[in-house]
């Protein structure tokens, strides 16, 4: 459940584990139970400073002179560590972030795994462009951007962590990570592991801290060129602000309202059961998590009987338990949130027809940020509760009675990042994946992830795409040269 005593993080800038140079420091609680379980540097601009100059010095050395096949084997190397040190992993990750550790084990740790096996085939099997014709040959070069900055959140923390430091070391920059100052711990860990694996120094750099001094100041920096932010659209838009008038490339994964859309034909068991995956994985805590639910009106009150039944069978408790499939939010003040938008859903009109209070649990749980999976009916689809970002395990359910309805609700919000449609008949399954505006349509699935896809959303859910080729254009400089014949 808890550490023996709290952990001493250190910022990992040029290779070294160092404090922040003001010698302030956060600390860090587990979201379970209210523990102190590590305290972390409180980094500002002089830190940043320090871990930039870092990463120039690894490109004008060293790692400016590594090989594709050498960056690749290091990225290997990398996901080696990881799966040797895999359960002790999934038990700090389900420590510092409160999520189930069978969660975690299922999902972060693998795919973290998979971030860097995945990127170190990309870059060897990488094809860039050729034209030929009679007068010339053209033919692209990739070139490493340089120092860039990547800000993780707090949600699926070394996971996102690897999504992106993977391509970006595959294409020879040096990294300067700035992660959640709630969920630090695997972001340490990952620094330990390479230099382990004996990255040159710089290549990587790790600087912990707030957003608005840590943060601010790595998207400002003058020789950061890229920035790529996953988090708040608030948050972004602040980012963007920042990084746009310097011209730095930037990729933002923003905040989303997801719709599930179940038609009367679809499979009722299948439809029930990856609507309650998609609501409550991660308590909710998913950028991708379905939040609003339509269900066609003739197998709307099926739908949400069978719905509820499964909602209140999810087992909550100690996120260290094998059982448990909720576990706790982040924080108390994301919980006090997350529980305002349920009071705000009475005053609208909705019906909470399960869960919304918080479990009972024994000490030391009791002091832990727990909230039950809760399922709201009779709001309109336009309301405040509909339609704003709620980021726990609540979802409105509403009926709609054509497939045109069905779009135009699911498109009603200012969020544009993922779908699910259920439904048996695959043309209409094809014809409303068509029909969204989101950058990510499942259809009879949800969060089936191929590392080759384009991921990133629309609207307010963010600017560019990441994985696969998309990372690898994203995280190198595209040149063309024309040699005349």
């Amino acid at each position: 459940m808890s550490l023996a005593q709290p952990r001493s993080v250190r910022n990992f800038v040029g290779g070294a584990f160092v404090d922040p140079v003001a010698d302030e420091w956060i600390d860090d609680l587990a979201p379970a139970t209210g523990e102190l379980i590590a305290r972390i540097p409180a980094s500002g601009a002089a830190d940043v400073d320090a871990a930039v100059a870092a990463g120039r010095a690894a490109l004008a050395g060293a790692w400016g002179r590594t090989s594709v096949a050498e960056r690749a084997d290091r990225l290997d190397a990398i996901a080696d560590v990881l799966e040797r040190r895999a359960e002790e992993i999934v038990a700090i990750e389900s420590l510092d972030a409160g999520k189930p550790s069978a969660l975690a084990r299922r999902l972060d740790v693998p795919r973290a795994i998979a971030n860097f096996r995945f990127f170190a085939g990309a870059v060897r099997h990488d094809e860039t462009g050729f034209f030929g014709s009679e007068k010339a040959l053209n033919y692209t070069l990739r070139r490493p951007l340089g120092v860039v900055a990547v800000i993780t959140p707090w949600n699926l923390p070394l996971y996102l962590l690897s999504w992106k430091v993977a391509p970006a070391l595959a294409m020879g920059n040096a990294v300067v990570a700035k992660p959640s100052e709630l969920t630090p711990l695997t972001a340490d860990l990952l620094a330990h592991v390479v230099a382990e694996v004996g990255l040159p120094a710089g290549a990587f750099n790790v600087v912990h801290g707030l957003g608005p001094a840590a943060g601010q100041a790595l998207v400002e920096h003058p020789d950061v060129a890229a920035v790529s932010f996953t988090g708040g659209t608030a948050t972004g838009k602040r980012v963007a602000a920042t990084a746009a008038p310097a011209f730095k490339k930037l990729s933002l994964e923003l905040g989303g309202k997801n719709p599930t859309i179940v038609f009367a034909d679809a499979d009722p068991q299948a439809a029930i059961d990856g609507a309650c995956r998609a609501a409550f994985t991660n308590q909710g805590e998913i950028c991708l998590c379905g939040s609003r639910i339509f269900v066609e009106r003739s197998a709307y009150a099926e739908f949400v009987d069978g719905f509820v039944k499964r909602a209140r069978a999810l087992k909550i408790g100690d996120p260290a338990a094998a059982d448990t499939e909720v576990g706790a939010l982040i924080s108390q003040a994301h919980r006090a949130k997350v529980e305002g938008y349920v009071a705000l859903a009475k005053q609208e009109g909705g019906e909470v027809v399960c869960g919304g209070a918080r479990p009972s649990l024994p000490s030391p749980l009791d002091g832990g940020a727990f909230l039950e999976p809760t399922v709201i009916t009779g709001l309109s689809p336009t309301c405040r509760t509909a339609t704003e970002e709620i980021f726990g395990p609540v979802v409105t359910v509403h009926p709609f009675d054509s497939e045109d309805e069905a779009v135009a609700l699911a498109n009603g919000v200012r969020y544009g990042l993922s779908a699910s449609v259920w439904t048996r008949d695959l043309s209409r399954g094809h014809r409303v994946a068509a029909a969204l505006d989101t950058g990510i349509v499942w259809v009879n699935t949800w969060l089936l992830r191929d590392l080759r896809t384009a991921f990133g959303g629309t609207k307010d859910s963010g600017v560019g795409r990441e994985g696969g080729r998309w990372s690898l254009d994203f995280y190198s400089d595209t040149r063309n040269v024309c040699v005349a014949l």
